[in-house]
């Protein structure tokens, strides 16, 4: 059976608990994290990606899969239930909300803009916050 994290016409918003007001982007560090991962590959490609490609694709770089092995990989890797994007630290600590669109494509938008509010006031969007970073 394959598992899947794509959300179709679904709005993650941020995390009831995330520290920031305005979105920031994941600082550098000398070994990517996966904020950074996510990041890159989402904010140069908005609506490239499903959930499942970014995810996985982070996942193969932060292991260092090899280009030939990967299908073999994602295959292994959907084998069982992986956190989805409502776990990413874009949504729980940097501000970003992210957005799956017809196609369970993926876009990020700070929290702070228009487009974030928005996606808030359409009822035709399915609205899932991310996770707390704390249990209550």
């Amino acid at each position: 059976m394959k598992h899947t994290t794509n959300y179709i016409n679904t709005f993650i918003e941020v995390a009831g608990d995330c520290p920031v007001s305005h979105a920031e982007t994941p600082p550098e560090k000398k070994i990517k994290t996966l904020a950074e991962l996510q990041y890159d590959k989402i904010i140069k490609n908005p609506y490239r990606y499903t959930s499942d490609d970014i995810i996985f694709e982070c996942y193969a770089l932060k292991n260092d899969i090899a280009e030939n092995e990967k299908e073999k990989a994602k295959i292994r890797f959907f084998s069982k239930g992986q956190p989805c994007l409502r776990s990413s630290p874009l949504a729980k600590r940097y501000g970003f909300g992210i957005h799956h669109n017809q196609e369970g494509k993926v876009a990020i938008f700070p929290v702070e803009s228009k487009e974030y509010q928005n996606f808030l006031n359409d009822d035709r969007i399915k609205k899932v916050k991310a996770m707390r970073s704390k249990k209550i």
